[in-house]
């Protein structure tokens, strides 16, 4: 979340009614609609909601992307040793 907080990208994953799904969060409005053009995610389904910065505990703008579906990125593989 601090990522997303300095204007990154952070992918939150989850579980929403029996399906998986997953938050793309960043305080950084641009970037993340940048990413929604380069997988074809229509600018409107951007979400706000300001979040509490857990370092400061102050309320900042945010957005994210509801990933579900084809939009939900795999799970990277993680390679035996």
């Amino acid at each position: 979340m601090i990522f997303a907080m300095d204007g990154g990208l952070w992918l939150h994953r989850h579980v929403w009614k029996g399906r998986p799904m997953a938050h793309l969060v960043s305080t950084d409005r641009d970037l993340l609609l940048a990413y929604g053009r380069a997988v074809g995610i229509s600018a409107d389904r951007l979400q706000f909601k300001p979040l509490k910065d857990p370092r400061t505990g102050l309320r900042r703008d945010a957005w994210h992307w509801d990933l579900v579906g084809p939009f939900l990125p795999p799970r990277p593989s993680i390679s035996a040793r």
